[in-house]
């Protein structure tokens, strides 16, 4: 589609009913986007679609609209099934569909661990129209959910194809219709081209659209870097939210551990920071979200259990605080920020233990990224706040019966005892160049 052309189209031009426009109208979408233009077209011509396109690129909106479409044709009990690699990615499409949907009644499910299963079978027992689940969860209700069966399913959507869900992802073909009896989208940011997945996901000819490279970030994206020994990257993480003190931020670690003692360590220096992971139950992790997303903390630190898909318009920036090892996991990671056009940057801190990780980055996005401005002699001054902040954040994990946490790299991990050890009796917070929020 010519370029010209596709800044006239809109989403009535596409086919889509007068029910939806009025939906996408109340959402306040101005016109399609690049995937929304090339996707819906075929989907409602009843297509099975592979689509790649860049996090942000309006992804759920093209296949929920064709789905809904369809739904209005046949209003049926579990007529869709989302899959999704995220409880918070899951509630998210889920509340989509409940947007658009709303103007003519559409129900959907969500189906997710550390929630109830007999307050979601509850909802089961009312029929809806959409299900939105991670695969293990999904699973458990097909096995101990009396009447519950996806026998007449006609659309299934696949936000997953990472190999983590292979198991739970080889038995789902077999709980539902096969290939021909419904339609199939497999979406992502970062897809590669595997025929296994493909076959597992039973697709017939589908179409295979791409609006973005294999390895892809938006043009709207600043990327830096910042090469300094694991033993200063709290100073530099501090230095960096102190001088962009203004933004909402997501801080990216490793693990469940590194998120909580850094989470402890900002607050402790007076930065509004709250963490977000995976050990954390649902409804924790959901309070986390909404008070990032309302704007009581403005720096979220977590692992990767957010940097998929999730949708929080006013991330201004990213840091990778540890870099990983997996680039297709950098590019969820900076797609939080610069989404649906707007700017953003993304700061990935790489020490001494981390250069083959980044390099393997630089070279699946094919750029070589400029450091960041960072003045050694400013970072420096917040040295004694920061190893402060840290013994107090140590000491508040050992209590709550924290063991470990990471300071920077694979092979610098340390027990709680060891930090505790490095108490020099200096005062907390006099850095005279701490900005405090």
């Amino acid at each position: 589609m010519a370029a010209e052309e596709e800044k006239t189209m809109t989403f009535k031009s596409l086919g889509l009913c007068d029910q939806l426009v009025e939906a996408v109208d109340e959402l306040q979408w101005k016109s399609p986007t690049p995937i929304q233009l090339q996707v819906i077209p075929h989907a409602l011509q009843g297509k099975d679609l592979i689509a790649i396109a860049q996090t942000g690129s309006g992804k759920t909106g093209a296949f929920a609209l064709p789905i809904l479409q369809a739904l209005l044709d046949s209003s049926q009990a579990f007529f869709a099934l989302v899959l999704s690699p995220t409880r918070e990615l899951a509630i998210q499409i889920a509340e989509q569909f409940d947007a658009l949907g709303s103007v003519f009644g559409a129900k959907s499910v969500v189906l997710v661990g550390q929630v109830d299963m007999v307050q979601q079978s509850h909802i089961l027992a009312k029929r809806p129209h959409i299900i939105v689940a991670t695969p293990g969860r999904l699973l458990d209700h097909l096995s101990r959910t009396k009447g519950f069966s996806l026998g007449t399913l006609k659309y299934l959507a696949d936000r997953l194809l990472d190999d983590e869900f292979k198991q739970d992802m080889d038995k789902i073909p077999n709980v539902i219709p096969r290939a021909g009896e419904r339609r199939t989208y497999l979406f992502s940011a970062t897809m590669t081209k595997k025929v296994k997945k493909v076959e597992r996901a039973g697709l017939r000819n589908p179409v295979k659209i791409e609006v973005a490279s294999k390895y892809s970030t938006v043009d709207t994206l600043k990327q830096l870097m910042l090469f300094k020994p694991a033993k200063n990257k709290d100073c530099y993480l501090v230095y960096i939210l102190t001088e962009k003190f203004q933004c909402t931020t997501m801080v990216f670690t490793r693990t469940c551990d590194t998120t909580s003692f850094l989470a402890l360590m900002l607050q402790n220096l007076g930065i509004r920071a709250i963490p977000l992971y995976g050990r954390m139950n649902q409804s924790k992790r959901l309070g986390a979200l909404n008070m990032f997303k309302a704007g009581k903390y403005n720096v979220l630190v977590c692992t990767d259990v957010s940097c998929r898909g999730l949708d929080i318009p006013s991330v201004d920036m990213v840091i990778n605080y540890n870099i990983p090892q997996d680039p297709k996991n950098y590019i969820h990671r900076v797609g939080r920020t610069a989404r649906a056009g707007r700017s953003g940057v993304a700061i990935s801190l790489v020490n001494q233990y981390e250069q083959e990780f980044y390099f393997r980055i630089e070279s699946h996005i094919d750029k070589k990224l400029p450091e960041f401005p960072a003045q050694d002699e400013e970072v420096l001054q917040f040295e004694e706040g920061v190893r402060e902040a840290t013994r107090l954040a140590a000491t508040k994990m050992k209590e709550s019966g924290g063991k470990k946490r990471r300071s920077g790299g694979d092979n610098d991990e340390q027990d709680i005892e060891a930090i505790l050890s490095h108490k020099d009796g200096r005062k907390f917070g006099k850095s005279k160049n701490f900005k405090k929020r």
